[in-house]
């Protein structure tokens, strides 16, 4: 057990009000969750955007929600609310090399310009 939290990366956690209303953390939790949905449906629309200005003001839109959702992150980590997991060296070495082995499997071997 004790392993298992050596592999966390986290900050200290803010702590705050455990009662059935909203609470600062389930606020920006709840709002980081929106702007990755936003983010998702933005990028759809910009996949299937046919006019060029369209396109321009959906990749603008795209580009501060995708912001928005970084600070949010930022944020939630900041506070301890978001916590992340370190991977072995070994594991990482392990799936680089798979997938190094599937640039063989592309038609053009990496060389596109």
């Amino acid at each position: 057990m004790q392993n298992q939290n050596q592999n966390k990366i986290q900050n200290p956690s803010t702590q705050v009000p455990k009662t059935p209303q909203m609470n600062e953390r389930d606020f920006v939790n709840d709002i980081l969750a929106m702007e990755k949905y936003m983010t998702n449906s933005y990028s759809t629309a910009l996949n299937e955007a046919s006019h060029q200005h369209l396109y321009d003001d959906l990749l603008s839109i795209f580009t501060e929600t995708q912001n928005m959702q970084h600070e949010l992150y930022n944020l939630m980590f900041q506070k301890g609310w978001y916590k992340l997991e370190a991977e072995n060296t070994q594991k990482i070495q392990q799936s680089y090399q798979q997938h190094q082995g599937y640039m063989s499997q592309f038609p053009y071997q990496g060389t596109i310009q």
